[in-house]
């Protein structure tokens, strides 16, 4: 709540110090504002307290961000395409570790979601190739 009424704050007073700083800059390039110390040192203090605004308006934005999405979420997300093409590729290590025998991939892998329900189709595949790996190498 205390970012969003600092932004909200903040937003506020860019937009009128950016109203009053493109009038007096066009009064100054039209002519009917004199030219002088005090308009020099009144237009600057109007360009600094803009660029202050505005560099501590988006720091505020990018702060609240990052702290809103934590860095797991900041990890791109396979989308269903990836899954099934890793899915289909463990699927055919599997099978070709098995000698071609498909009825046997699909038996362990079933027996590997009896042991281990709620997994990830792919983590069972992994799994059941781990097992062999590990069956192999005893």
């Amino acid at each position: 709540m205390g970012n969003q009424v600092v932004i909200a704050v903040g937003t506020f007073i860019l937009l009128l110090t950016g109203l009053l700083l493109g009038y007096v800059l066009s009064q100054l390039v039209l002519g009917y504002l004199a030219f002088n110390l005090l308009t020099f040192f009144g237009t600057l203090s109007l360009i600094l307290i803009f660029g202050t605004l505005y560099y501590v308006l988006f720091w505020q934005l990018r702060r609240e961000q990052s702290r809103s999405s934590p860095s797991s979420l900041n990890r791109p997300i396979p989308n269903q395409a990836e899954d099934d093409v890793s899915d289909s590729y463990l699927k055919n290590r599997l099978i070709a570790r098995l000698s071609g025998d498909t009825a046997a991939a699909e038996r362990l892998i079933e027996q590997a979601r009896e042991t281990y329900p709620g997994m990830p189709e792919n983590w069972y595949c992994e799994r059941v190739l781990d097992d062999l790996e590990g069956d192999r190498q005893s």
